[in-house]
């Protein structure tokens, strides 16, 4: 089975054929860590996770790096906002960006650099920039010459203006031309500063992302896989100050960039205040559903985020969990070999996670009519494989249902619930009209099955 990616650097869909099939790499631009990130912050680790699960069955071995930005002036400014060290800033949201990808189901890549655990490689890297005259110092600051790199655009496919002018660039009188872009700043005493040939200071965002790529995965890498927001400037940056400071080579073979989240026809921007924070949402929403409602678009496609996709999301896992309680008088588990080559088929047609979806749903639908305890029970392997594949249905039905609840009112609803089917059969039905419309305000939903009455907690 060919796996199939789109090149954002070629514009084509490309057959994936990794430089070494027995270490497979790629390097997802990660968080910048100065607050909660925001969904559309999220789509890029839920959807490239999928894909980093994908590679891992297809080779084996798969270096994943993503990074934490941890130095940054927007980190700096967080901290003088709070009165606190910048420190205490970076570890806060560091801390609450990992504990909140795992409940989006995001397994941890295999690296985590941080930006400031390699300045001393981003020192060299800028070394080797100006001596190989790709790169000056002036007034504290070293400068990428954009004009030493012929090649300067080919990813975002901008003529000079359209760069110019969505870099915002700052027009500073030590630049050789307006587009030369940062690659070290001067730092006074109340920020983050380490020494160098240039003097105390701090890096560029563009040049951490090359150095811990180079530091982790080598000079060449498979994938680099970011939002596209990032395609210009910080990976066409990224990719001129790295084929420079390395002779030549290319940079990253194959480019992928996830669409954006709208709101209401807008990008979800923090500049536009139109963001929806991933720590709110995991508040009132199952997380599960959030992740379902990321990959329900193709990854290469915006997504319109809104309360109604949640709550579709949170029906369809809905009935996939109610056809596993349906089949949990059936032993069966599921491992990778266990995954539908259906399932495999959708993914490796450039990550399609729709077509998964719309797999997983059929398998669903099969599994509802399996008769025989072999045909349940592959049935249900089947469901749980394709769900393995797409970090979905993970967890055991009673702990969807419960959504997060711990459990101590379950009895009372029971009783409940049998109390009304009671009434039911003794033709009371004044006194279950009554009993349903308590459960439905507490928030209860009662669904008629082959296997009597079910109930499940819809918020």
């Amino acid at each position: 089975m060919t796996l199939r990616l789109h090149n954002s650097l070629t514009r084509q869909l490309e057959e994936f054929v990794p430089l070494d099939p027995q270490r497979v790499t790629m390097y997802l631009c990660g968080p910048t860590v100065y607050n909660f990130v925001h969904i559309g912050n999220a789509r890029p680790a839920v959807v490239f996770g999928v894909l980093a699960g994908l590679l891992r069955r297809r080779y084996g071995r798969l270096v994943y790096a993503r990074n934490i930005t941890d130095v940054d002036d927007k980190i700096n400014a967080a901290a003088r906002e709070g009165g606190v060290p910048i420190g205490t800033i970076t570890d806060r949201y560091t801390r609450a960006y990992r504990e909140h990808m795992a409940m989006l189901g995001v397994a941890v890549p295999d690296v985590e650099p941080h930006a400031t655990e390699h300045i001393a490689q981003m020192i060299e890297m800028i070394q080797r920039l100006i001596d190989a005259g790709h790169a000056y110092a002036a007034e504290g600051h070293a400068l990428f010459s954009v004009a030493s790199f012929p090649a300067y655009g080919a990813l975002s496919r901008r003529d000079r203006e359209e760069m110019l002018a969505g870099a915002r660039v700052e027009v500073a009188p030590y630049k050789r031309d307006p587009g030369d872009f940062v690659l070290w700043k001067p730092s006074s005493d109340d920020l983050p500063g380490w020494d160098s040939p240039w003097g105390r200071g701090r890096p560029g965002w563009h040049i951490e992302c090359s150095a811990m790529s180079a530091a982790h995965l080598g000079e060449t890498i498979d994938i680099h896989a970011g939002g596209i927001d990032l395609q210009f400037p910080h990976h066409e940056n990224e990719i001129a100050q790295s084929t420079c400071a390395h002779g030549g080579k290319v940079f990253a073979r194959y480019w992928l960039h996830n669409g954006m989240l709208m709101f209401d026809g807008a990008k979800m921007s923090k500049s536009v205040g139109n963001v929806s924070r991933v720590n709110d949402l995991l508040e009132n929403h199952p997380a599960e559903a959030l992740r379902y409602a990321l990959i329900s678009a193709h990854y290469r496609q915006p997504l319109d985020w809104s309360d109604a996709l949640i709550e579709q999301s949170v029906r369809t896992l809905d009935r996939l969990y109610g056809t596993l309680r349906d089949l949990e008088d059936v032993d069966a588990t599921a491992t990778d070999a266990d995954i539908p080559a259906a399932i495999e088929a959708a993914l490796n047609d450039d990550l399609n996670t729709p077509a998964a979806l719309a797999e997983l749903a059929s398998l669903a639908a099969s599994a509802r009519k399996a008769e025989g305890t072999e045909a349940r029970a592959a049935a249900k392997r089947a469901l749980l494989g394709a769900g393995r594949a797409l970090g979905l249905l993970q967890q055991a039905p009673a702990a969807w249902f419960a959504r997060g609840a711990d459990g101590s009112d379950d009895a009372r609803i029971q009783a409940l619930v049998d109390e009304r089917n009671a009434a039911k059969k003794a033709r009371d039905f004044s006194r279950a009209d009554a009993l349903r419309d308590q459960l439905a305000a507490e928030g209860i939903v009662l669904e008629d099955t082959p296997q009597g009455v079910r109930w499940k907690r819809s918020r």
